[in-house]
């Protein structure tokens, strides 16, 4: 059962927050855009860097930046709520951290890694049908999202569809060329649906 004192705790903490920082928020609106299109911009540089990248150590590090960019919501309050979600995975505590999720996709939809970190815990859960619509909502605001595609073909693999595996581990490599476990996927893959005549 979905722990609902404590999502219901944690809401009203995140009410006051969010109260607080209602005051002024539409003069802040353009500052948000600003904040935004800076954001993408960035992403954009790192994507570039992360593709072009021919050492494994150096597009890791470019990796984990890209990663520190799509755990940016913008909002105090979605940004605790996913510090707590996190927390609540760490402790195997799925429910909980269900319940956080639940608000964040809920409060911001258009949060890409809000889905991520959704469709993650559902994979913990072995709920693979409902990490898979996650990660769809994920990749639509984010396509480039490798650990999204990651988490795809590991479903698929996990579901026997091999060539379907193999396909989102060569999407994997489309933005992330250097992921190594990627790698080692596509020529494990490759290796046994040629053995299938496939």
């Amino acid at each position: 059962m979905r722990n609902v004192l404590s999502c219901a705790v944690a809401l009203s903490l995140l009410a006051g927050i969010a109260h607080a920082g209602d005051a002024g928020s539409q003069a802040a609106r353009p500052v948000d855009e600003a904040q935004d299109a800076a954001r993408d911009g960035a992403l954009d540089t790192l994507f570039t860097e992360l593709k072009r990248s021919g050492n494994e150590q150096a597009a890791a590090r470019i990796a984990a930046r890209i990663e520190r960019q799509w755990t940016r919501s913008g909002s105090r309050s979605i940004d605790l709520m996913m510090q707590w979600s996190a927390s609540a995975m760490q402790a195997r505590k799925f429910d909980v951290a269900l319940d956080f999720l639940d608000q964040v996709v809920t409060l911001s939809p258009d949060y890409a890694e809000g889905w991520n970190r959704r469709a993650t815990v559902h994979f913990m859960m072995d709920n693979y049908a409902m990490s898979m619509a996650d990660i769809d909502r994920t990749l639509r605001l984010e396509p480039r999202h490798f650990g999204a595609l990651s988490g795809m073909a590991r479903i698929l693999e996990r579901g026997g569809r091999k060539e379907r595996a193999l396909q989102a581990y060569e999407r994997v490599l489309e933005v992330y060329p250097m992921m190594r476990s990627a790698q080692d996927k596509v020529g494990t893959l490759a290796d046994e649906l040629a053995g299938q005549g496939i």
